[in-house]
């Protein structure tokens, strides 16, 4: 029976049990090699049929910088987690733009940092799970306490005969499992339609899709489905036929399997360099959220970001709808100062030059009008004055300007030309030229110039570096007092494990372990040339009277000194100790790590940590 549709003011077509799609079993996998012949690039054919853009009603953005984003860098430690999800409900606002943020429940850390998340209070983004179609995986989702759960379902004959070895009535069946034990667990699921760039749409892909909606009418439980654009095989071009059409799939889910757009989910990935476009054409095209990770972290070449999914929708919208794109900015930094990720200069909204510009005749414009060279003002809406690359044409007065614009400076704290430091900094570039350079003058020179010439603008890097310096080491004797070596309190398996993390980390000087009288039960863990230093330190050392020992044996916490200036090696270090607890969660011990800051110091200059 034809359905009224408000919005269209027309009624809609309602498919009859005759003209249902079936889940069409077939004796070999469909490859469709015929689009992708694996010894080619992926080639993009076309029906020749035209769609006309049908927005949700409301749209929006999800996150998986936790779940995604996590498996193309070094996991986020727990604490790293929860300031990333403060930076995203601040950017999302409190309307929800950025409307939920996923999170693995696999480890420990996984589960801890999702408490930590939750704690928060935050409506948004909401905390949901990621798990495989497996049952066992299922109860971690109700452990959490979270209302809903991303289901792995893959749809291409890829996954389902290729990686599963099964056949497609298999793999319903047991995906429309999985999905009845999150229904009856009040939970909703989230079926993640992983490959659909290269699935049969009509032969699977869609009697799924009508089998899930079969169950949300009996359920009265919404069931989403997120499209997955796997490797990027996505394309926008009119005309394109599916699979790889990304209009085409969005309507194929809306108009054919009846999934209504609020319930669906883009993720693509940047394969192809088009995982924003995509993202953004899906919006397009009935799709209500598109999922992406800060900065396009993700497998292989990424996802879509999620600071340039704000712009987008900004554009699209034309209001903010409560987002805060200055926090943009503000999680540029948090990646490079205490993540120390390296955004490329070019990176758009977030790259140290991404609203640079170098020709002398721009710079010239530049400083008469901004707007020239600028697409919109990004003082105001990143919080990231526009800027200029320097060469032999930019003056003084451009390298006074690169200067103000990236320290912040301004009023009487602005640097003028005629400064000395900046004479001294533009007859070395100068002199550059004159030897024969052709390259302009790298953010990273400028900030060494800077260094030397204008040392008072860097007054605040020794306090930078000293929390810096606390951070890692209390993250690395976090870590150690949990091993089992060390709660032993047996030196001949604590020792070994000690001198693993002296080499793994240079930048400490000393490490040691005292019994619950402050006596030293370890043999001297240091360096080689710093072992005739430590000739008179021995074994049943009484340290009891050190702040060091004292301090977590009165709290239980761990403890970082002030800086000192070490009496036996004169280096400039701090000490960080922590308790150690037997079985019973006993204080037996404290555990101390002396690290030499000016090593350290060193390491974080050149990248190393």
């Amino acid at each position: 029976m034809p359905k009224w549709n408000p919005y269209r003011r027309l009624l809609d077509h309602e498919h009859t049990k005759f003209w249902r799609h079936e889940v069409k079993e077939v004796s070999e996998p469909n490859l469709m090699k015929e689009i992708f012949p694996y010894d080619q690039i992926p080639l993009i054919d076309f029906d020749h049929k035209f769609l006309a853009p049908s927005p949700a009603e409301e749209i929006f953005i999800t996150d998986t910088t936790f779940r995604d984003g996590q498996q193309a860098r070094p996991p986020y430690t727990v604490e790293q987690i929860v300031t990333l999800f403060d930076f995203l409900h601040r950017l999302g606002g409190e309307k929800g733009v950025i409307r939920q943020s996923e999170f693995f429940l696999y480890t420990k850390k996984d589960r801890e940092a999702v408490e930590r998340c939750l704690e928060r209070g935050y409506r948004y983004p909401e905390i949901t799970g990621w798990i495989r179609a497996k049952a066992e995986d299922m109860k971690l989702v109700k452990e959490m306490g979270l209302r809903e759960t991303g289901i792995l379902t893959s749809v291409s004959d890829y996954h389902i005969f290729l990686k599963l070895k099964k056949t497609r009535r298999q793999v319903l069946e047991d995906y429309l499992a999985i999905v009845k034990a999150a229904l009856e667990l009040g939970i909703v699921p989230r079926c993640h339609f992983e490959d659909i760039t290269r699935a049969d749409i009509f032969g699977f892909v869609i009697p799924f899709a009508q089998e899930l909606m079969k169950l949300r009418e009996e359920s009265g439980i919404n069931i989403k489905i997120r499209l997955c654009d796997t490797l990027g095989l996505g394309v926008t071009y009119p005309g394109a036929a599916l699979p790889r059409s990304v209009p085409k799939l969005v309507r194929a889910m809306i108009d054919e399997a009846g999934v209504p757009g609020e319930l669906l989910e883009w993720h693509g990935h940047n394969d192809f360099y088009k995982a924003l476009i995509n993202a953004t054409t899906a919006w397009l095209y009935g799709c209500a959220a598109i999922n992406g990770t800060l900065l396009g972290f993700g497998e292989r070449t990424g996802n879509t970001p999620i600071e340039a999914l704000i712009i987008e929708y900004i554009a699209l919208r034309g209001e903010a709808h409560g987002i805060d794109t200055t926090v943009i900015t503000d999680i540029a930094e948090y990646f490079e100062r205490e993540l120390n990720h390296h955004i490329p200069p070019n990176q758009p909204f977030v790259g140290s030059e991404f609203n640079a510009t170098k020709a002398g005749i721009h710079i010239d414009g530049l400083l008469k009008n901004e707007e020239i060279y600028n697409p919109f003002n990004t003082a105001k809406i990143l919080r990231r004055p526009v800027s200029i690359i320097i060469t032999d044409k930019s003056g003084t007065a451009g390298i006074a300007y690169w200067i103000n614009t990236h320290f912040g400076l301004s009023g009487e704290r602005a640097v003028d030309k005629r400064h000395p430091g900046v004479s001294k900094i533009y007859k070395w570039i100068i002199k550059q030229y004159e030897d024969g350079r052709i390259t302009s003058i790298s953010h990273e020179e400028m900030m060494r110039l800077c260094r030397k010439y204008l040392p008072e603008l860097f007054v605040s890097e020794f306090d930078r570096l000293k929390k810096k310096a606390y951070d890692l080491a209390a993250s690395i004797v976090e870590e150690l007092v949990e091993k089992d070596e060390i709660r032993s309190m047996d030196p001949a398996q604590i020792e070994p494990v000690l001198k693993q993390v002296l080499e793994e980390n240079p930048f400490i000087q000393f490490i040691y372990v005292v019994d619950i009288e402050g006596r030293k039960i370890t043999r001297n863990i240091t360096h080689p040339e710093d072992r005739g230093k430590y000739a008179h330190s021995g074994l049943g050392d009484d340290f009891s009277d050190r702040a060091w020992f004292i301090g977590p044996l009165k709290d239980g916490r761990v403890h970082v000194t002030d800086f000192y200036t070490s009496r036996i090696t004169g280096a400039l270090c701090i000490t960080v100790s922590a308790p150690i607890r037997n079985q019973y969660e006993e204080i037996v011990g404290v555990l101390g790590v002396d690290i030499r800051f000016e090593d350290l110091a060193k390491m974080e200059e050149n990248g190393e940590i």
